[in-house]
């Protein structure tokens, strides 16, 4: 197991967190995806600047290489970045709504060493200090593996249709924390 280290992400981490979205995106989904599934991919995935604003966001470290990130918010929006079209920036009540695990991302080179369970992990704690009982995800398919092996459940199937009509499977999952 490799050591890690974490920190918030800010602002000015943006292109850097932008450019491990597209690598992870096309090499680890991609080829889960035929074509018209992975542009519906970064239709409905990218970065939620809402999540480094509110300080929920984390980045991942081995020594000093970016392998990772993602967060969690205890706002509304379930998935996609600031051009998605199904935001709700409202807040989250914690005695009965659940957290949300959001924009988990690794380093292709990096995966299956303990980045994203890292970032759920610190996810789930910070939202069970605010008080929540559960989390709740949006899965993708190359994450579906992960999510379930931390006890998520799938709760929904869904086929998420971009504004052109291309769609991508996703599943919504949801776990007690």
């Amino acid at each position: 197991m490799h050591e890690f280290t974490h920190r918030i992400a800010e602002l000015d981490d943006i292109p850097a967190i932008q450019k491990l979205m597209k690598l992870s995106i096309t090499q680890l989904l991609g080829p889960l995806l035929n074509s018209d599934q992975l542009e519906a991919s970064f239709d409905s995935m990218g970065l939620d600047d809402q999540l480094i604003k509110d300080q929920t966001y984390f980045m991942i470290f081995s020594d000093t290489n970016f392998v990772g990130c993602g967060g969690w918010s205890n706002r509304e929006t379930l998935f996609g970045g600031n051009h998605t079209p199904n935001r709700d920036d409202k807040f989250l009540i914690p005695a009965t709504d659940s957290a949300r695990i959001r924009a988990m991302y690794t380093h292709p080179n990096w995966i299956r060493m303990g980045v994203g369970s890292l970032v759920m992990s610190l996810g789930e704690q910070a939202a069970k200090k605010l008080g929540f009982k559960k989390c709740e995800l949006m899965a993708t398919q190359s994450g579906l593996f992960l999510y379930k092996a931390k006890g998520y459940q799938p709760i929904e199937e869904i086929l998420y249709q971009t504004q052109s009509g291309k769609t991508v499977p996703m599943v919504r999952m949801e776990k007690d924390i």
